[in-house]
């Protein structure tokens, strides 16, 4: 199949009616839920016996700022960014102090690899912390992985996650990356260096730009297949809130492209590839991916700007460096956030991580929750089955197959909810004085 004459197959996934039904009860429980009240905590819920954790951790720096870029990050300041790691790793103390251990660990900003000496310092002090750490994923930009330093993290990182987006000119002029990062022909060149490094190298694609045909999709998939990465994430172009408005009627595609886009992802990566997630593809079913909440049913964040599900509820660390700062430099926990929620709405969270992840087992509600999933969430397991998400395992009870179109569903949903968390983020942001930055 070449690239010229790529067509998509003519089923669809889902009708347009289905999309914007889904997206339009996404915003519903959006708005109800993900918000946050203001909290100032001494102390996180200590760990619980049985429970498993992730430890993430945040780097808010960047040297440049990418125009649809929506996590936590600032300009890189380096004295700025020095005593910010000082912070993180004695946060990372506090965390131990309290009972915690972790058996992994995720390195998200902003660019983590900003200063590669003191990135390095911090992974070998989650290590001694926390010793059943087992792996650590960690991103970084396709500018970064040529440099020596670059190199020094082989041996501490397991899976490196790498923005690509995408390997055409067009596209990377479109979202300000060609100058920052280079021509889609010298990102592939780096991309060859960067795997003999790493067990696991996770190439980030992105689709969902305006102007993005099929067979530039389709090219930038050859290129993936041609590389043969271990893991490949195709993440949808999230546009919220907080991307800028000079280029939020410019730089996304509508909704009912996405479709068609994300099925040329699903007949290249999807037949060479394990599907891991609506949008992580994977050589094998048992590797890491970012998506660590599927993994993860709670997870500790430190840094600015990181969240943290623990129990019942999501916890947010301050966004302003000065108060984060003081803070831990007090002896005190970075969360100045708390949103507590009630079982039904973890259930329907949990639900959604099911058929995002491809894993949606009763016997996990059963055992886990101890709920039965067919009754507790009777409309929305009814729903999943008309739509033809969902359907069961004639091979085992316990387990539901998500279809093709389910797979898309949840992509529809992780993409709305991500979208939900940035304009947490967005909130939480827009206080901040020049002084916190």
């Amino acid at each position: 199949m070449t690239v010229s004459n790529y067509t998509p197959q003519p089923r669809k996934l889902l009708p347009d009616w289905m999309i914007g039904a889904a997206d339009r009860v996404m915003d519903y429980y959006i708005k109800r839920y993900l918000h946050c009240d203001p909290v100032i905590l001494q102390n996180p819920p200590p760990p619980q016996e049985g429970h498993k954790y992730l430890l993430y951790a945040h780097i808010p720096f960047c040297h440049t700022l990418c125009s649809y870029c929506t996590f936590h990050r600032f300009l890189f300041k380096e004295h700025k960014a020095r005593e910010y790691f000082v912070h993180l790793r004695k946060e990372m103390e506090y965390v131990k102090a309290l009972g915690y251990d972790f058996h992994s660990m995720y390195i998200g900003g902003g660019t983590t690899t900003i200063l590669e000496d003191e990135l390095i310092k911090t992974i070998e002090h989650a290590k001694t912390l926390f010793p059943s750490i087992k792996e650590i994923s960690c991103e970084t930009d396709p500018q970064i992985i040529t440099t020596p330093q670059f190199r020094n993290l082989k041996g501490l990182v397991d899976r490196m996650s790498i923005g690509v987006q995408s390997f055409n000119d067009d596209l990377l002029k479109l979202s300000e990356r060609y100058e920052k990062f280079g021509s889609g022909e010298q990102i592939f060149e780096r991309l060859q260096y960067a795997q003999e490094l790493f067990p696991t190298c996770n190439i980030d694609m992105m689709f969902g730009f305006r102007g993005q045909t099929l067979d530039m999709l389709h090219e930038d998939m050859e290129k993936i297949w041609k590389l043969n990465p271990r893991q490949v994430t195709t993440y949808p172009l999230m546009v919220t809130s907080q991307t800028r408005k000079s280029v939020k009627n410019e730089i996304a595609a509508t909704g009912n492209q996405l479709a068609d886009q994300y099925r040329v992802i699903l007949d290249t990566l999807g037949s060479r590839y394990n599907h891991l997630t609506s949008w992580t593809f994977g050589r094998t079913n048992d590797e890491g991916f970012d998506e660590y909440v599927v993994d993860y049913d709670e997870y500790l964040g430190v840094g600015s700007g990181a969240f943290s599900f623990l129990g019942d509820s999501l916890y947010v660390n301050t966004f302003s460096l000065r108060r984060y700062g003081e803070r831990i430099a007090a002896g005190n926990t970075g969360v100045e956030r708390r949103r507590q929620f009630d079982k039904h709405a973890i259930m329907q969270y949990r639900l959604m991580l099911g058929i995002f992840s491809h894993r949606l087992s009763r016997k996990y509600f059963r055992d886990v929750h101890g709920v039965d999933l067919d009754r507790y969430l009777m409309k929305e397991m009814i729903g999943l089955k008309l739509s033809g998400a969902v359907q069961d395992d004639p091979n085992d009870p316990d387990n539901i197959i998500v279809t093709d179109a389910g797979k898309f569903l949840g992509l529809v949903m992780m993409k709305a909810f991500y979208a939900g968390m940035d304009n947490v983020r967005a909130e939480l942001r827009a206080p901040l004085k020049e002084a916190d930055m």
